[in-house]
């Protein structure tokens, strides 16, 4: 009886074990998203109602937290087309979308008119496509954006390996051919380069190869004729990634126990064995990468104290998953790590676009300018007409950058007074939810967050 009981006690903890190893192999893709959530400081209601203010303040930043990871498969135009969907299907789930609430500040509010929350969540990405696909085909709208004609340029090089140096390469129309065929039986489309610097002219990959052939004659000792073939001794091709310089794919292993009659028989085979290490996906998914790290440069922030207040204005941008700040340098240099969300493949016009644009919006045209966008680095210049304090001063007093490009629907919920729609310089003082932060006590809340 004892025996059995303890086999049956085995074999309940080895099913359990296999379940919960189960689960665990089944673990749901997050992302971890940081947002600012806003409130109508001068409405009424939070005057009668500090409660209210806060819970109001959350729910808007779990909203801003779901819209920017919407925002990874989600270009910025059809969202804000279908927003009023969007919220009513996705925006308003956030329970079920939040795995967890990691950290969030303690409410303030500021001088633009507005009461601040700050919060960092994790969200379930996979959960959120799934939703948006369902949402997608029941509504009958795309919402996913698919780059589905990646641009590809090809360059196939080949060389006798008996002669030294690089003077006998010559670019092979053969194997190159090939390859574009293979290419556009795909519906993508093959690209030439140009000397232009215009990102929207240059293609989205570039696939390079070289080979190098040296020809092996045999004499056959009956008959004396002889027998020559071209064999492969060496060859490399990789695939670069036009948008972030990243090499996406190399391979250098020759194939084994091949030869050739003639060098162009060796060559057009070289171009299909190339062509078939890429399939119609590997572009569209390197493409599609929905969240990639940046470390962001800008140039000429007075001090310090200016560059901490801007990672607040950065994190409130729907495009920017999440920012830190990571240096500052007598030279004005001013560093910043950033996971970037989004679906287009000219990182320099989601840069504009997003970043840029609303920056100058708040602060004036042509304040920032993107100088650079190459690999994982950005590079930004700042120039303003404005002393460091007046700078502060704007900062702290006009409402968040994210503003300039909220929705109607969004700024119908956060603004509820005439005061705060003017955006005032000035706000009544009352007790509230969230204290009323001086400068210091603002930049204190930032920098802790």
């Amino acid at each position: 009886m004892l025996k059995t009981f303890t086999r049956w006690l085995f074999l309940v903890f080895v099913c359990t074990l296999f379940l919960q190893t189960s689960v665990l192999g089944e673990e749901k893709k997050t992302v971890v998203v940081s947002a600012e959530g806003l409130a109508d400081a001068n409405a009424d209601i939070y005057k009668k109602d500090k409660g209210i203010m806060v819970d109001d303040l959350r729910n808007d930043a779990k909203k801003q937290i779901i819209e920017k990871a919407v925002g990874v498969y989600v270009d910025s135009q059809t969202l804000v087309q279908n927003y009023v969907t969007l919220e009513d299907k996705v925006f308003s789930r956030s329970s079920g979308l939040i795995k967890q609430v990691i950290k969030e500040s303690s409410p303030w509010v500021g001088d633009d008119g507005f009461a601040h929350m700050l919060m960092k969540a994790e969200v379930y990405i996979s959960d959120l496509k799934a939703a948006l696909n369902d949402m997608s085909k029941s509504q009958r709208i795309s919402l996913i954006k698919s780059q589905g004609n990646p641009r590809i340029s090809v360059l196939i090089q080949a060389r006798d390996a008996e002669r030294g140096g690089n003077a006998n390469k010559e670019r092979s129309d053969i194997a190159e051919n090939k390859l574009k065929e293979r290419i556009k039986k795909f519906g993508y489309t093959v690209w030439s380069e140009t000397s232009s610097e215009d990102p929207t002219k240059k293609p989205d990959f570039t696939i390079t190869g070289e080979a190098k052939f040296k020809s092996l004659k045999h004499k056959l000792a009956a008959s004396g004729l002889v027998i020559e073939k071209v064999v492969l001794t060496s060859w490399s091709v990789k695939c670069v990634n036009r948008h972030t310089s990243e090499e996406i794919y190399f391979n250098n292993k020759i194939p084994k126990k091949k030869s050739w009659n003639t060098e162009d028989e060796a060559i057009e085979e070289i171009g299909d064995i190339i062509g078939t290490e890429f399939s119609a996906d590997f572009f569209t998914d390197h493409l599609n990468q929905p969240i990639k790290t940046f470390q962001l440069e800008i140039a000429g922030l007075p001090d310090f104290d200016t560059a901490e207040m801007f990672k607040k204005e950065f994190m409130g941008l729907r495009s920017i998953l999440n920012v830190d700040f990571r240096n500052f340098n007598a030279n004005g240099i001013s560093v910043y790590e950033i996971d970037f969300g989004g679906v287009s493949g000219n990182f320099s016009s989601m840069l504009n676009e997003g970043v840029i644009k609303p920056l100058n919006a708040k602060l004036g045209a042509d304040t920032f300018k993107l100088m650079s966008a190459e690999g994982n680095a950005v590079k930004i210049s700042f120039k303003s007409k404005m002393d460091k304090a007046m700078i502060q001063k704007t900062l702290e007093s006009l409402p968040p950058t994210s503003v300039a490009q909220a929705t109607p629907e969004r700024l119908n919920s956060i603004v509820k007074t005439k005061k705060t729609e003017d955006k005032v310089k000035e706000i009544a003082t009352f007790e509230s939810g969230g204290s009323v932060m001086n400068s210091r006590e603002i930049k204190s809340s930032i920098k802790n967050f």
